[in-house]
């Protein structure tokens, strides 16, 4: 009677295991890694492309456009350009500004929607898009920047501005909060049109006041 060997199954030796296992979780180790860094770059790129638009895009102004003795309306506050006249000299107490340019005072009321604001120093822009900062040449506490603007309540107070006559043409007037250390997204300002052509503009500076005193009446 003849007899046929079935062939055995190959069963791995304990060694050979442990070296499949070793092998096996080397391999899912580089897959971890390799899945960790791709998370790492895309979060990365989305910082890089959430910086770029805070940057260029999120952090542009809201702004609210009107003109002299209008109330423009910037949702937190709101401001109102009273009246302006321009001077050769300011006289504050004892003390007598004087400029070989032209100071432009601007009387302007402010209120606020929720709670109380500082606002900070307008600037001055003319219709070639140059910018001018409010003097620091005058008492600070004169200026409306100085001044809490309340809610319901409206605050007057002045801006002082030190230019050539030649920047009064088309020039705007803008109103803003102060700057921070935090970026905020369509942060709101106030334009105000002057609402002086080149003859307005001219008329003004020529009948400038000698002294414009700050001094209280």
């Amino acid at each position: 009677m003849t007899t046929t060997q079935q062939p055995s199954s190959m069963v791995p030796s304990r060694g050979a295991r442990r070296a499949q296992r070793r092998a096996g979780g080397a391999g899912g180790g580089a897959k971890a890694l390799a899945a960790l860094a791709g998370v790492a770059l895309i979060a990365v790129a989305m910082w890089v492309q959430s910086h770029h638009m805070s940057d260029l895009e999120t952090s542009d102004p809201l702004v609210y456009s009107g003109a002299k003795g209008e109330t423009v309306d910037a949702r937190r506050f709101s401001v109102r350009l009273e009246n302006f006249v321009a001077a050769k000299s300011i006289k504050s107490g004892d003390k007598t500004l004087q400029t070989d340019q032209i100071f432009l005072i601007l009387t302007v009321k402010a209120t606020s929607a929720l709670k109380p604001y500082h606002l900070g120093e307008p600037v001055l822009t003319t219709a070639e898009g140059k910018k001018f900062a409010a003097t620091d040449r005058v008492d600070n506490s004169l200026s409306l920047a100085s001044k809490w603007v309340q809610p319901d309540i409206w605050r007057a107070g002045q801006s002082f501005f030190e230019v050539p006559p030649s920047a009064l043409a088309g020039a705007t007037v803008t109103y803003a909060l102060p700057g921070s250390f935090l970026v905020e997204s369509y942060q709101p300002e106030i334009e105000i049109d002057l609402g002086l052509d080149e003859e307005g503009a001219r008329k003004l500076a020529t009948s400038a006041q000698a002294v414009y005193s700050t001094d209280k009446k």
